[in-house]
């Protein structure tokens, strides 16, 4: 069970890492069809996960519930897109391709602001891991082994594009290679803590479970609406956002029924 967790806490990180490393190997400045095409990606991702392995399963730990069994999820899917809402507008954080910083003015680097808006839009992904952890390590009967396999693994892929998209722009805004590198890996360092954090807090709440869950969600789909289908949609009109959407969203699905 210890491994398992290990590797689950790790694996998502991985991903983001090796993302960054794309800095070493391609070239400075990323194409926009390609930014697209990987904002597309990791939405799909995010919303199949989103579904699949935090909404159902806490909608399933309801079923005694009856007709009300969609309330925790309800309720925990506003609450985790109200704590992103709120995160928004207290963390100083800058876009990609935006001008201006959203959040509090504060005199901080561009450079720094751009590593805050990948970190801050991390953070419920490490929350969606831990939280499937959580409940295998507490004997969830509806959590499996392979699901919280799945859900590590569909992150981690959606978190190669992430990592690329981070390290390769930082790279054009003039800091060196391993500079770029390092700001990538950095912004998804909060992932296996958010992960482990929220593995603390829900051993200790169990019964909430399916509110913890639903709060990943809202907090998942919170970036996605706000962050990723406004970049894989920006400038001119292209279909590769909508088509690599689908292909993460299957991808995820197909992972999530196979392993779980």
């Amino acid at each position: 069970m210890n491994s398992e967790i290990i590797s689950g806490v790790m694996i998502p990180f991985i991903g983001t890492s090796l993302g960054a490393g794309c800095v070493f190997f391609m070239k400075k400045e990323m194409k926009a069809s390609v930014q697209k095409a990987l904002s597309g990606f990791a939405a799909g991702v995010m919303v199949a996960a989103s579904i699949w392995s935090l909404i159902i399963p806490a909608m399933e730990q309801c079923e005694d519930m009856g007709n009300l069994s969609f309330m925790p999820a309800f309720i925990g899917f506003w609450l985790g897109a109200l704590f992103l809402l709120m995160l928004d507008s207290v963390i100083p954080h800058l876009h990609l391709n935006a001008e201006h910083a959203e959040g509090p003015n504060a005199k901080l680097k561009r450079t720094t602001m751009m590593v805050l808006a990948v970190t801050l839009h991390n953070i419920p992904e490490g929350m969606a891991v831990g939280v499937v952890l959580a409940g295998l390590a507490a004997g969830n009967a509806l959590i499996t082994s392979g699901g919280a396999l799945a859900l590590a693994i569909g992150i981690a892929i959606q978190n190669f594009p992430e990592g690329a998209i981070i390290s390769m722009p930082l790279c054009a805004e003039g800091n060196g290679k391993g500079k770029a590198f390092l700001y990538g890996v950095l912004s998804g360092a909060v992932e296996p803590v958010g992960a482990v954090l929220t593995i603390v807090a829900a051993s200790f709440i169990v019964p909430a479970m399916p509110y913890l869950l639903s709060f990943a969600a809202g907090a998942m789909m919170y970036v996605v609406v706000e962050e990723l289908i406004p970049e894989m949609s920006e400038g001119e009109h292209s279909n590769i956002g909508v088509v690599m959407f689908v292909l993460g969203f299957t991808l995820m699905m197909a992972l999530d029924v196979a392993l779980g």
